[in-house]
């Protein structure tokens, strides 16, 4: 069997291993024409972030200081004994690569990184329900850690290294309002000096600077998904149901990708449902029958090895395009175009929105939808109207990944994710959208100071398209910017040639 491409040079993976297992020493890899992922990439991870800890806090970190993180736990699902489906915590995974349930890993604050891997002692019924309970050495070739132990062993060995401060991570995710949890472990803070506030800027910015092996996993994920939207396209006809397009998309990303999961809920929204931002949960579950005139916004993106891509494709059913779809379909791509030619190191995330804000309201005002002069249309507000969402926002282990508002952020922009200035290896989402949302209209209309900027008549023949975004994947390089997701047919030909084959 020849080698794919995308794993040449990865000889040192053991493919016999795989056969029956997603593991071999130092790789992660689902068989077939599927991505192999060097487990290195953690280990590399984990001596960036202690590179860059030791290099900032040299003279704050005394000796014997670690990092202690705490995976993700095992839960049941409500009062059941159903167990769901296990995704890691993603800190502890970008340092650990481990899906492991129940663990914690320490790292030392040392120049060799010093990693330990505590896993959960199980049972022995364990290996009856849930398969073969393996060794300490079989996960530290795996992982490639330094050690592992038994969670029940971690505190006796913080002790036997005469631990200095232990540093944990609690702050705030700015797209959640949520805080992170510390690890919780008894005796643990009666026992060391806990440190809780250094850690968490300084891994997740590590996390917003991709590394290569990173941007490879991710490249994947997004090859997989334009993959799985352009075999969506080829398959959507009138008449079909919503979920039926997500599940062609779900089946042909694990079938042919071994994408076993995606990175947040399929948004298949058709007809009016595609002005619904977040469409699909579980109180609009892609219910709805595609019409004849039905305009599809399809936001789907596969996951594997826990990163995610994040892509949306707007496109008419019938795959020809009516003269308003046309319109507003040529706005969003406009914007498009303008903010990925103006991407690159230096510039700011803010003034990329504005950009793409400025592109449609100029569409909208010389389709007479809009009237007025166009920089009182921006100075009154009314791009927030049709583009009521930020324009991307960081991309990684997390659809809306971690790090919008560190470093040189500016304060927060009504509903930006980020508004920092972009820097080589962050990889975003740029994602225009033009929407006529019902209930953001009526509010337009009915104040004199926003309504007068509108052409009710013309406004009425666009109200039924629903919406269109276009989402690609971004990387930003040293020089500019690489569109992940550029296969994807964009233009109004190239979508009407690529629906009509």
């Amino acid at each position: 069997m020849s080698v794919h491409p995308r794993n040449q040079g990865k000889d040192d993976c053991c493919e016999k291993t795989h056969l029956n297992c997603q593991y071999s020493p130092g790789y992660y890899w689902l068989g077939n024409n599927t991505l192999k992922v060097p487990l290195v990439l953690h280990k590399e991870n984990r001596q960036r972030l202690v590179s860059q800890i030791l290099s900032k806090h040299k003279d704050q970190v005394k000796e014997n200081s670690f990092i202690l993180l705490e995976g993700g736990k095992s839960v049941m699902q409500y009062d059941t004994d159903h167990e769901p489906l296990f995704k890691q915590e993603r800190y502890f995974f970008w340092t650990f690569g481990s899906d492991i349930p129940d663990c914690f890993g320490i790292v030392g604050l040392d120049e060799q990184a010093t990693s330990i891997l505590c896993i959960p002692k199980l049972p022995a019924e364990y290996a009856t329900w849930m398969g073969e309970i393996h060794s300490k050495e079989y996960y530290k070739s795996i992982f490639l850690v330094d050690q592992v132990l038994y969670v029940d062993e971690m505190m006796d060995y913080l002790k036997s290294k005469n631990a200095s401060t232990i540093y944990t991570i609690l702050g705030t995710n700015t797209d959640s309002g949520s805080t992170f949890v510390e690890p919780q472990y008894p005796g643990l803070r009666e026992t060391f000096n806990v440190n809780n506030t250094l850690l968490f800027p300084e891994i997740a910015e590590c996390r917003v600077i991709k590394s290569p092996k990173e941007v490879e996993v991710i490249r994947y994920c997004v090859d997989a998904s334009v993959s799985a939207h352009k075999h969506v396209m080829r398959k959507v006809k009138v008449g079909m149901k919503e979920y039926q397009c997500e599940s062609e998309f779900l089946h042909h990303v694990y079938n042919e990708w071994g994408c076993r999961n995606v990175g947040y809920t399929c948004i298949c929204a058709a007809n009016k449902n595609s002005a619904v931002l977040h469409y699909g949960h579980a109180g609009e579950p892609n219910s709805a029958t595609i019409s004849e005139n039905g305009f599809c916004l399809f936001d789907m993106g596969a996951e594997y090895h826990s990163y995610t891509a994040d892509i949306t494709c707007s496109f008419p059913a019938t795959g020809k395009f009516s003269p308003e779809q046309r319109v507003v379909y040529q706005a969003v791509l406009d914007a498009s175009v303008a903010v990925m030619e103006a991407m690159r190191p230096g510039v700011c995330w803010v003034d990329m929105h504005k950009l793409a804000e400025r592109c449609i309201l100029a569409a909208l005002l010389k389709a007479g939808i809009l009237v007025g002069d166009l920089q009182d249309l921006i100075v009154n507000k009314i791009g927030s109207f049709f583009f009521p969402h930020g324009l991307g926002h960081f991309l990684g282990l997390d659809t809306h990944d971690v790090g919008g508002y560190l470093g040189d952020c500016q304060p927060k922009v009504h509903s930006l994710r980020t508004t920092r200035t972009l820097k080589a290896g962050m990889v975003i989402t740029s994602e225009p959208g033009c929407y006529f949302i019902n209930h953001l209209l009526t509010q337009a209309l009915a104040n004199p100071e926003t309504a007068k900027f509108f052409n009710v008549t013309e406004l009425d023949k666009y109200r039924n398209i629903g919406g269109v975004r276009i989402e690609d994947d971004i990387l930003v390089t040293e020089t500019g910017c690489d569109n992940l997701s550029k296969n994807l047919p964009r233009t109004i030909d190239e979508i009407e040639a690529f629906m009509l084959k």
